[in-house]
């Protein structure tokens, strides 16, 4: 207001735009910066027994010392999934898929990521901590004598199918990964937005590298690798990747992510659903698609 005061009454016409936009895209690079690093608590709400399903709480402890809370739901045979929830939510809103796994015969890992639910240490809304948090949850697995092995996934919502993704490309105990709603964690994954929106992309592009580089001052979490280079990374291990078709956007990301190993990554669109809605609007599809690709990737027995 200052400054405006100070400007002649013809410059006004100027600065007053000028100082909005500065406004704006500062918000724009702040306010995603902070809201990932400082994320209010989250409370678990349903249970495993609201889906009818028995669960055991237990707890699994990451390589860097920090304890993440989790149900853990007994499959009919040897093959398990870490099935892991969206930013700033818990294991309770993953319950339904988490039903539909077990009635596949997979046992479940519900994890709450790092500062979420009951799970301690500090919230990091873009997955940065997922590598350390998911291979946590494989050890736990690992360790359990009713699992085999071989025969674990990482299913993912959002920020989740996100963690899933990264994870692995660092974990080769990963045999499978489900990634519904993944798009984006650094900068470079975004770097489909110019080719796709000339000259507005590149301008958005500028904006979300200044984004992550702003979060990466207020995190300890090291900036991870992309997507699309994991799933490179991770070959030849199959990932499914599930995108929602109400937002182009969505749809646009994931084939981004798909072309860094078009030969182990498949990509279903879910017509007229909307971020990580697929389950609920296409159930019998979601249960097929998902659970024909783990039993493809797992085996059986």
């Amino acid at each position: 207001w200052s400054l405006v005061r100070r400007t002649s009454r013809w410059w006004r016409l100027w600065t007053v735009p000028a100082l909005v936009v500065v406004f704006a895209v500062s918000l724009s690079v702040v306010g995603p910066a902070v809201a990932a690093t400082n994320v209010p608590p989250t409370r678990l709400g349903a249970t495993p027994a609201d889906v009818g399903v028995a669960a055991t709480d237990v707890e699994v402890v990451t390589a860097d010392g920090v304890v993440l809370s989790a149900w853990w739901i007994p499959g009919d045979g040897a093959s398990a999934v870490v099935l892991l929830h969206g930013a700033g939510s818990t294991r309770s809103s993953v319950l339904d898929q988490a039903a539909v796994l077990v009635g596949e015969g997979h046992g479940v890992l519900a994890l709450d990521a790092r500062g979420h639910g009951t799970s301690g240490g500090r919230a990091m809304d873009f997955g940065w901590y997922g590598d350390l948090d998911v291979m946590a949850a494989v050890d736990h697995l690992v360790a359990r004598p009713e699992v085999d092995q071989d025969r674990i996934a990482v299913v993912g919502m959002s920020m989740g199918g996100e963690e899933a993704v990264g994870a692995s490309a660092a974990d080769p105990r990963i045999a499978a990964v489900v990634a519904e709603g993944a798009t984006s964690r650094t900068a470079q994954d975004k770097s489909w937005l110019s080719e796709r929106y000339g000259w507005r992309g590149a301008a958005q592009e500028g904006i979300e590298w200044l984004t992550y580089e702003l979060t990466d001052l207020l995190t300890e979490a090291d900036q991870p690798i992309t997507l699309r280079n994991a799933v490179a990374a991770a070959a030849p291990t199959p990932v499914l990747l599930i995108a929602g078709g109400v937002t182009t956007d969505e749809e646009h990301a994931a084939r981004h992510i798909r072309s860094g190993s078009p030969e182990t990554v498949e990509l279903w669109v879910a017509p007229g659903s909307a971020h990580t809605a697929a389950l609920d609007d296409h159930p019998d599809e979601w249960r097929t698609r998902v659970g024909t690709f783990l039993a493809d990737a797992l085996g059986s027995g």
